[in-house]
């Protein structure tokens, strides 16, 4: 074949270069959402199982365990960086999928004393898609924005550091306080609203760092793992939410 030398032969390969980025970078972002959605989708489902057998609940929700269960909760989302240098996607993918497990265990007697009430599980559908409303308006925020959030990033992470701190002490110390737990719920929300989009663009800058390696999936998992986990948060902020306020 001819060579045409009027002809940009280097803008071409850079367009269909960018182009196969572009199109790669969607279907990475699919899969995050794709395992995100599926975790949260596991996570229902086992708080649904635990509520039909209450008995199990209170052994393992609702006694010592709990604290087995934060803590390994608290652990595995200060570590799922890991996940990125794990020595296979199997081995990413059942980390995440113990993590969903372990929240599912966790929340689970909230889930359940709400099913309880007259109306509690249209509160509870309420709340999921509040949250779902919100989520996907900030994650779509940090997607497009082209101003960097890192330096943002840095105040949230310090400042949910403090609101578990605040919330640790209080509970330990303190009686429960509706006031508290309305301020707590409400700033959580927020914090963790920022953080969802911070979240984003970092993944989605994680896929442009990397693109053409084999830690795509892994990386996908990781991604999916922290919006997993404030999508969790803030539903469940919510759900407490809209609690006090059919309370009052």
């Amino acid at each position: 074949m001819a060579l045409n030398p009027n002809r940009n032969y280097a803008a071409t390969a850079g367009t269909q270069t960018g182009a196969a980025i572009d199109e790669g970078l969607r279907s990475y972002m699919l899969r995050v959402y794709n395992y995100m959605a599926l975790g949260v989708a596991g996570t229902g489902v086992i708080c649904l199982f635990m509520a039909a057998n209450p008995a199990l609940m209170q052994t393992i929700a609702m006694g010592p365990a709990k604290w087995v269960l934060f803590i390994a909760v608290l652990g595995m989302g200060f570590f799922s960086h890991k996940i990125v240098t794990m020595k296979s996607v199997v081995s990413a993918q059942i980390f995440y999928w113990v993590y969903c497990a372990l929240w599912g265990l966790m929340i689970s007697p909230l889930i359940y004393a709400f099913l309880q009430l007259e109306g509690g599980a249209l509160d509870i559908a309420r709340a999921f898609f509040i949250t779902a409303g919100m989520f996907a308006g900030v994650s779509i925020f940090g997607y497009v924005t082209k101003r960097d959030l890192a330096p943002i990033a840095k105040f949230l992470f310090m400042a949910v550091i403090g609101l578990i701190i605040a919330g640790l002490v209080n509970w330990i110390f303190f009686e429960p306080s509706t006031e508290f737990s309305m301020a707590f719920s409400v700033i959580a929300v927020l914090l963790f609203a920022g953080m969802t989009a911070w979240e984003t663009q970092m993944i989605k800058n994680m896929y442009a760092e990397h693109y053409g390696q084999d830690a795509v999936s892994k990386m996908a998992i990781f991604g999916a793992l922290q919006l997993y986990g404030s999508f969790v948060v803030m539903f469940i902020h919510i759900l407490n939410i809209i609690g006090i306020m059919r309370s009052e």
